[in-house]
């Protein structure tokens, strides 16, 4: 199987503000027309996009379509499948039933981390003081167009880590280009300068996010819409109360 590591934020969204009318989240398919296996159906201006776990063939198969298709037009090739390996979780964003975003959040074992093939010696050091994750396969529609997508990927496989698998790290290789948007919007440090990764053939920076950071943040940014800015993701996170709505549901199905 070929993994890559490119996440791509000029794929993700522009660089407008959400639309009016700021995004709201109901667990479990509380929404009218929402799939009631969905995690959280995130309501923007009547448009309902769920957020679920792609546990099944069928989700999987489309989740690996959407990653082909951007990353083959990114010239990182065109053969990434999503797998069934127990120790990566999957989450795709949809709307009436065609995938629109995904990633998949890898959690450390005795096998390790993607990462590891090309920056082991800069993830180690984190194995000391606790459990370590990676963000690989991310993709998302170019024509979605609102933060709130990426957003709530990003915060329900920030609850995997940090509140179901107690990673106190989460790493993400990307391209050079793209270091900036991961530093700026979501608070992620160089861990290491660029190197050849030959998964894609392309090189890679290693970037480090802290749980702990992250917590600050949602406590202090996540559901402020109408506060946001071009400097942070974090106010398109869901708000502290949809998080533990979040994060209850979650343990509740295990």
């Amino acid at each position: 199987m070929i993994d890559t590591f490119v996440a791509e934020p000029t794929l993700a969204m522009s660089s407008a503000p959400a639309p009016s009318g700021a995004p709201s989240a109901a667990q479990g398919g509380a929404e009218k027309g929402a799939d009631a296996s969905n995690i959280v159906d995130v309501c923007i201006n009547e448009r309902v996009f769920g957020i679920r776990a792609a546990d099944v063939d069928e989700h999987r198969s489309s989740a690996s379509m959407l990653i082909n298709k951007m990353y083959a037009w990114r010239g990182y090739g065109s053969n990434h499948q999503v797998g069934t390996d127990p120790n990566r979780i999957t989450l795709t964003a949809s709307d009436k039933g065609h995938v629109i975003g995904t990633l998949s959040l890898g959690l450390d074992s005795e096998v390790g981390l993607l990462a590891d093939q090309v920056f082991k010696d800069c993830i180690d050091p984190y194995r000391k003081n606790g459990r370590v994750c990676e963000i690989i396969k991310l993709a998302i529609d170019p024509e979605v167009k609102s933060k709130a997508v990426l957003a709530s990927l990003f915060h329900v496989a920030f609850i995997y880590a940090r509140d179901l698998n107690l990673c106190s790290d989460i790493f993400i290789e990307v391209n050079p280009r793209h270091r900036r948007y991961y530093e700026t919007m979501l608070g992620f440090q160089v861990e290491c300068e660029s190197r050849p990764n030959p998964r894609v053939d392309a090189p890679a920076v290693l970037l480090r996010g802290c749980t702990a950071y992250g917590t600050e943040q949602i406590a202090k940014l996540a559901g402020l819409q109408d506060q946001a800015n071009d400097r942070s993701l974090f106010p398109y996170f869901f708000s502290p109360r949809e998080e533990v709505g979040i994060i209850n549901r979650l343990k509740s199905i295990g």
